[in-house]
């Protein structure tokens, strides 16, 4: 599958039923690619698709069909799936590589590197509905998944840093996400093409948005000219902790409490490269 590893293409089944399964899957990964209407998809998916499981056939989970909707955005099934299902729609999917029993966020993980902000969006909704607010907080700051999946060991904050998705990272952040990350949005905003610094000082601005109190960073004290130039003073001594969080970042923090969105309705003079 498109979110495995490489090395994994190698795999090959030996069992002809287990074959027959990987077809059934693959059929439906290119309906859900073709945008078959949803009434049609979910025929396909309790009638029609398998998936091998533990050495016999089973049923295409919701979970399952919910990560193709997520690679191909489309969004009636994801959100048909997350109506229907709730957070059961979230659930980790066991590893059909390893075979090792799901864990971590691997939709979140999928919803950020394919910048699908709608469904993540819908994602978001199905959460509040979950319940418990630790279980809640946990999975959003989930950083589990086998070692051979793509993205394994990065929280959905830190893969959108690291991914300069800017949109993602605030959306995550409004819904209580961990703020983790300032560091690799340091070093992400001297070392990304030019063409994309404007998506990484984004996604930095908004780390300091939710940050309670900055860290100390090795990176500010080797380099003091370098980083106030880039900065400036405010943001610099703030991050130094020898000055209080710039007004425009108070102000703000109190704002974006109502929404991701109201952000990118204020004024040009009021966005975030104004401090």
């Amino acid at each position: 599958m498109p979110w495995l590893l490489s090395s994994q293409l190698d795999y090959v089944s030996s069992s002809p039923s287990e074959r027959q399964c990987e077809r059934t899957a693959f059929s439906f990964y290119c309906s859900v690619r073709e945008r078959l209407p949803v009434w049609l998809l979910e025929d396909m998916r309790c009638m029609e698709v398998f998936c091998w499981d533990d050495g016999h056939p089973r049923a295409f989970l919701p979970s399952e069909a919910l990560l193709y909707a997520l690679i191909h955005d489309h969004q009636d099934y994801a959100q048909y799936l997350l109506n229907r299902y709730s957070v059961s729609a979230l659930r980790a999917p066991r590893c059909s590589y390893c075979c090792c029993r799901g864990s971590g966020a691997p939709h979140l993980s999928i919803a950020v590197r394919y910048d699908r902000l709608v469904i993540l969006g819908m994602m978001m909704a199905a959460l509040k509905n979950c319940g418990e607010q630790t279980k809640r907080q946990d999975y959003l700051d989930s950083c589990g998944g086998c070692s051979h999946v793509a993205d394994a060991g990065k929280s959905a904050v830190q893969l959108a840093v690291e991914l300069s998705h800017a949109d993602c990272l605030l959306l995550l952040l409004v819904e209580g996400a961990r703020p983790d990350g300032l560091d690799a949005a340091l070093q992400r905003l001297v070392s990304c093409d030019v063409s994309k610094r404007h998506h990484a000082k984004r996604c930095l601005d908004y780390l300091l948005l939710f940050l309670p109190k900055p860290p100390l960073l090795q990176r500010l004290e080797d380099e003091p000219q370098r980083w106030q130039s880039l900065l400036g003073n405010k943001v610099f001594s703030w991050l130094q902790g020898v000055a209080p969080p710039p007004l425009l970042l108070q102000a703000l923090r109190s704002l974006v409490q109502f929404g991701a969105d109201r952000i990118s309705m204020l004024p040009n003079f009021l966005q975030l490269h104004s401090w």
